[in-house]
């Protein structure tokens, strides 16, 4: 295998992203060849090119996210491939999708900011679910009596939602008609939630979710349109 040649690399960095199940960064996909024989960054950038354009056609896409490369079948395969799992989709609540939605849209946010938003208590096994999922971390305390924790997103959070970054996410026209003006974001709170979502540990590969759809549920709750979420039961659906 000559491993100077873009389409031979291709094939290998295929081979590894199959393997791994997980993304892999361009410094870990460096980490795997022997020092010698090491393809320079802008090599492998290159040959993940031509992977890329390889997929096209094909069942399953190269995706860019915020932990690295992965392979992944291609979304509009999505309501044949599900079917491969026979448990039924359970869920998630409104009030975590808002929750959830809030912390995305206006990180870093308190549990007090949150309630002033959506107008009710925020439950606390909301907040104890999105941080098992390892889609949210408290990453620091607003300078205000009593000190709250203020919350931010994670790569889990970014890779989960096929996300490289937090300036891919959708327009909410739902939020802005929710909240009448925006939080204040302080420099120093942007500060820390670009520190917690470049360290934060991302979980093995599960089941990835558009975004979109996320929203489309929010949005669709009331019709009873269902998601693609198995893991929240559908009893937190009566709590704030």
């Amino acid at each position: 295998m000559n491993l100077s040649d873009p389409k031979d690399l291709a094939s290998l960095l295929e081979a590894f992203l199959l393997t791994a199940g997980k993304p892999l960064s361009l410094e870990r996909l460096g980490e795997l060849f022997d020092e010698a024989e090491r393809p320079a960054p802008a090599l492998l950038k290159k040959a993940l090119e031509v992977l890329g354009r390889s997929c096209k056609g094909r069942a399953f896409e190269l995706k860019e996210v915020a932990s690295g490369y992965r392979l992944q079948v291609c979304e509009r395969f999505s309501p044949w491939v599900g079917r491969l799992w026979e448990e039924r989709p359970q869920r998630y609540s409104r009030a975590l999708l808002e929750t959830l939605a809030l912390i995305a849209y206006r990180q870093p946010i308190t549990r007090g900011e949150i309630e002033d938003v959506r107008g009710v208590a925020v439950n606390s096994q909301i907040i104890k679910t999105l941080q098992e999922r390892e889609w949210i971390r408290v990453v620091g305390h607003r300078e205000v009596p009593g000190r709250p924790a203020m919350f931010a997103t994670t790569k889990a959070f970014l890779d989960h939602f096929n996300l490289k970054n937090l300036d891919q996410l959708p327009p909410l026209a739902v939020l802005r008609e929710m909240e009448p003006e925006p939080l204040p974001v302080l420099e120093q709170d942007a500060a820390l939630v670009t520190e917690a979502t470049e360290q934060a540990q991302v979980p093995e590969a599960a089941e990835k979710t558009s975004f979109r759809s996320l929203l489309a549920e929010l949005d669709d709750m009331e019709q009873g349109l269902k998601t693609d979420f198995d893991d929240l039961r559908e009893e937190e659906s009566g709590e704030a």
